[in-house]
Order: structure tokens, then C-alpha cells, then sequence
């Protein structure tokens, strides 16, 4: 624990759209979880940032790893306990971070019990991402993190073609948009936030571990985009060599994955998918 900073309490806690769980991870001495209506949310060890248990985070960090050298300026959709806010913070020192987060009493438990103030320059706003995006300024942004759930589903709102149009107006030219989405059996709707993405970046990647990307189970998989060349390459090797083993679609085996899928615009209606009970059972 950093000095001054309290234990933190397990147990339940109220927050402005329902009830938090803070567990302790009984195999790692400062490893909490976050949990929501039994949805593990985020994960984060308070004496070790770069240790990240969550697969899908994993991936992130492997993007991230590969983007050019120095600090980063950064805008993360989504707070949670600020996972990867304080994993730049410790391999790339010197990176600023707005995080748009709407629940304003998470963000406080997040403060009190998990020792935010630790993170350095780290702005949170008490906003949604749709709001909160349209006040960051022009190409002000290396990285933008779309991490938002409501429960385990991602708010369809955030996945429409004109917010990705905001979110590139963020980016500077070389920035890198980074999307946490999770689908199950077929994955209609990986398939159209793809094509979305897809209309307004020109270059796209998407990782996730081999039974999902097939659609064989339900979870999580990761969108790169950037206007700028990704280094797919290092990537595909990093991801097949980690833990997760994940595979890294790109070029021609993306466009056959999207296979004529829509991009979603504002007002359609589309339903993200929802995980069957058993996934966190």
C-alpha cells in the first residue's frame, strides 16, 4: 500500500446506477476486484499496475506496448477502477489521462478505496462518454480507450458511426482507438461495430482468444483502429505468444470477417448482446 492510503474495506457498496462489490483477491495481497450484479468490472493490484488479470486487458496492454515510445496523452470511455489509466501511468511515465466516467459515486469509492490519487496526472469527469468526448479538444489524443459497460452490456450509443466520427476528431493523425467489446454465438454485433469502426479508420485490427473470435463462446475481443499504419506484425506475434493466445484478424480475413455487415448509425435498432448466465456463474 502507498503511505497514507487506508486498507481497503470489502464489501457492498451503493454507486449512482446500483450496487458495487469490492472483493480481495485472496491469491494476491493488493489484488481487488470490482464486481456488479456478479460481473467481474475491473481488476487492479495496487502495488503492481502492470499486473493485469483480465485477458482482454491484457490485449490492450499489448497494443499500447507496441505504440511509439514516451508518454502518451490519453482519454479513456469508461473509469471502473482505472485499470489502465495506472498501467500508462507506470510504463510510460509522464502520460496525462482524462477519464469520462458518469457514475460519480464509483468514481469516489474508486478514490477512497483504491487509492486513485495515486495515479499521476489523472483528470476524472463525471460525464457520459457521448458528452464527455464532445468537450476534449481537437487532435488532442495519442490513445482513446472505449471501455464502457452497463453491466455486461456495452452501451449501444457508443458504437454508432458518429461517434467514432468524435472520437477521430480526438485522435491526433497517429492516435489509436482501442475498443473493449464482448459477444457471443455468431457475433452479429462485433461483425457491425467493426464495419463501423471500419468507416472511419482505415486501418483495423481485432484480437481476441480463438473460441471467441470463432464464435464459439461468449466473450471479449479488442478493436485497434487508427488512421495511421498498425504494426500488425508485432502484434499478431505478440498476441499468439502470450498468455491469452490470441489470434490478430487484419486485411482481407477481416473484411471476409465483417462479410457485408452495417455500420450502426445513431437511432438503429440494435441490441448489444447480453452474456448467458453461465459466463459468470
Amino acid at each position: 500500500m502507498a503511505r497514507g492510503q487506508r486498507e481497503p474495506m470489502p464489501g457492498l457498496y451503493p454507486v449512482t446506477f446500483g450496487e458495487i462489490e469490492l472483493l480481495r483477491d485472496l491469491d494476491r495481497q493488493d489484488g481487488w476486484v470490482l464486481s456488479k450484479d456478479g460481473v467481474p468490472q475491473s481488476y487492479v493490484d495496487l502495488q503492481d499496475p502492470t499486473y493485469l488479470e483480465f485477458e482482454y486487458v491484457r490485449l490492450m496492454a499489448d497494443v499500447i506496448d507496441l505504440l511509439p515510445e514516451g508518454a502518451l496523452a490519453c482519454v479513456h470511455v469508461g473509469g471502473g477502477a482505472c485499470t489502465i489509466p495506472r498501467y500508462v501511468a507506470a510504463t510510460r511515465p509522464g502520460s496525462r489521462h482524462i477519464v469520462l466516467e458518469p457514475d460519480g459515486l464509483l468514481v469516489n469509492l474508486i478514490r477512497e478505496q483504491l487509492d486513485l490519487r495515486s495515479v499521476p496526472r489523472l483528470k476524472v469527469i463525471v460525464q457520459g462518454g457521448r458528452e464527455g468526448t464532445a468537450k476534449v479538444w481537437d487532435d488532442s489524443a495519442d490513445l482513446l480507450v472505449l471501455d464502457a459497460f452497463s453491466g455486461a452490456t456495452m452501451p449501444v450509443e457508443l458504437a454508432t458511426t458518429e461517434y467514432m466520427g468524435d472520437i477521430a476528431r480526438v485522435l491526433r493523425p497517429s492516435g489509436t482507438l482501442l475498443i473493449n467489446m464482448a459477444d457471443g454465438k455468431g457475433l452479429a454485433f462485433a461483425r457491425r461495430l467493426v464495419a463501423t469502426v471500419q468507416s472511419t479508420f482505415r486501418h483495423v485490427a481485432l484480437l481476441a482468444e480463438p473460441g471467441v473470435m470463432r464464435g464459439r463462446r461468449f466473450g471479449n475481443l479488442i478493436v485497434a483502429a487508427s488512421r495511421a499504419e498498425l504494426p500488425i506484425g508485432l502484434l499478431t506475434r505478440r498476441a499468439a505468444g502470450g498468455l491469452t493466445q490470441a489470434r490478430c484478424v487484419h486485411g482481407e480475413a477481416l473484411t471476409n470477417f465483417v462479410a457485408g455487415a452495417y455500420p450502426i448509425k445513431d437511432g438503429d435498432a440494435v441490441l448489444a448482446p447480453v452474456p448467458p448466465p453461465a459466463v459468470f456463474g
